[in-house]
């Protein structure tokens, strides 16, 4: 019997998918729920698996779009498994080592070389290699165009003109996950009235708290007291103060949410991803904690489903654990605001009339000017900032060790 597998719908609105990569050769042998490709969607990387036993038979390539229902490959689940092999990509490896080397074939003897056609002379050569400069360069005055010692004299590097370094390049084709993220983000740029504010954050207090608590909260709940569930509590309260924040464009329409669905940016494998906690507002510190952990291994490891980055009325991005001081985040279309995160450092600044020298963050919203005015941007980001430099009083209720459930 022969089995036609068709490509599965990866999430709601995703109509076609993209070969990334064949993990399987035209008539390998393979297992029921072997991983055989990797297919890319506009918001995931996916691996489809077999879904019987069997010789299969590739009817796509490598970067073929591919409509979700066709077929891309035909299994005949009639056909026993080759003998002495676990797999058919396994038995395709140990015949290649068992093909024994051909010897290359000889070359016909070449004629004996000329200094003809742009070929420099041996002391045009040495002339030339001292001064870096590349015999293609260089006009042959002598006969047949040769390169005299007299033409590498006068020869001179132009301006602008490599001399001696690598000149190489190299051409990929873009996923189509990475397709879809350069659409949305000229489409968030090009369809949004776009500004940032900014403001900075002392973190002193932040410091204070974690350095008190953190291993007695991750000896307790086995995830670390981070940054994020401290910044994360800050945007839903600053949220639930200005709910514009909270909102999107739909046509004529503004929605607003009465929940927090906060977008975390995570850099994987693939590209950027933006899986969604989903109603943070009701997530404890440890909640938040382990859901950012849990997201992040699964979008590092490639185990995101469409489903988990899907929505979100709201996002956070950390572009400081890449060493960044300060950016402009480009929104997460629907949504109308994004909060950028940076790099910590050690900052003079003025408390209670003196110079002192504080751990300080630079933070930024991005948000669109067309639901959200300037006051409540810049509202949303100054409470913010209010919750970070006082969070035992504004997100923990004036009882930290309740709040980290010690």
């Amino acid at each position: 019997m022969v089995l036609e597998m068709k490509v599965p719908s990866p999430g709601e609105s995703i109509t076609e998918v993209e070969i990334a990569e064949w993990l399987v050769e035209d008539g390998d042998y393979v297992e029921k729920d072997q991983a055989i490709a990797e297919v890319d969607s506009d918001k995931a990387t996916l691996e489809l698996p077999a879904e019987e036993s069997g010789i299969i038979t590739l009817k796509a390539e490598v970067g073929d779009a591919v409509a979700v229902g066709e077929v891309v490959c035909l299994i005949d689940t009639s056909a026993k498994k080759p003998e002495g092999s676990s797999s058919g990509s396994d038995e395709k490896e140990e015949t290649k080592k068992e093909e024994p080397k051909k010897e290359a074939p000889k070359k016909e003897e070449t004629k004996k070389e000329t200094y003809a056609s742009g070929t420099p002379s041996p002391a045009a050569k040495k002339i030339l290699d001292e001064k870096g400069i590349e015999p293609s360069s260089v006009s042959g005055s002598g006969r047949d165009g040769r390169i005299t010692k007299d033409d590498a004299v006068k020869a001179k590097p132009s301006m602008g003109t490599p001399t001696g370094g690598s000149r190489g390049e190299s051409r990929s084709k873009l996923s189509m996950l990475r397709r879809k993220v350069a659409e949305r983000l000229v489409a968030a740029k090009n369809e949004t009235a776009m500004l940032t504010t900014f403001n900075e954050v002392d973190m002193s207090a932040i410091f204070e708290l974690r350095s008190q608590y953190k291993e007695a909260f991750k000896e307790k709940h086995g995830v670390s007291l981070g940054f994020m569930s401290f910044f994360t509590k800050a945007v839903i309260r600053a949220l639930q103060m200005y709910p514009a924040v909270n909102s999107m464009i739909d046509g004529k329409e503004m929605i607003t949410y009465e929940f927090c669905d906060i977008s975390i940016a995570v850099s994987g494998p693939k590209g950027l991803m933006v899986p969604v906690i989903r109603n943070a507002e009701n997530l404890t510190f440890r909640g938040i904690e382990s859901e950012v952990k849990r997201l992040a291994i699964r979008a590092r490891e490639g185990e995101i489903t469409v489903d988990e980055m899907t929505g979100g009325t709201f996002t956070i991005t950390n572009g400081g654990v890449f060493g960044s001081m300060l950016s402009t985040p480009i929104i997460n279309p629907p949504q109308s605001g994004i909060l950028g995160m940076h790099n910590i450092v050690e900052r003079a600044i003025v408390r209670d009339g003196a110079i002192a020298i504080a751990p300080v963050m630079y933070v930024a919203l991005s948000y669109d000017h067309r639901i959200i005015d300037g006051k409540e941007s810049v509202g949303f980001l100054v409470a913010v900032k209010e919750a970070l430099e006082s969070p035992e009083e504004l997100l923990m209720d004036g009882n930290v060790k309740k709040a980290l459930e010690l």
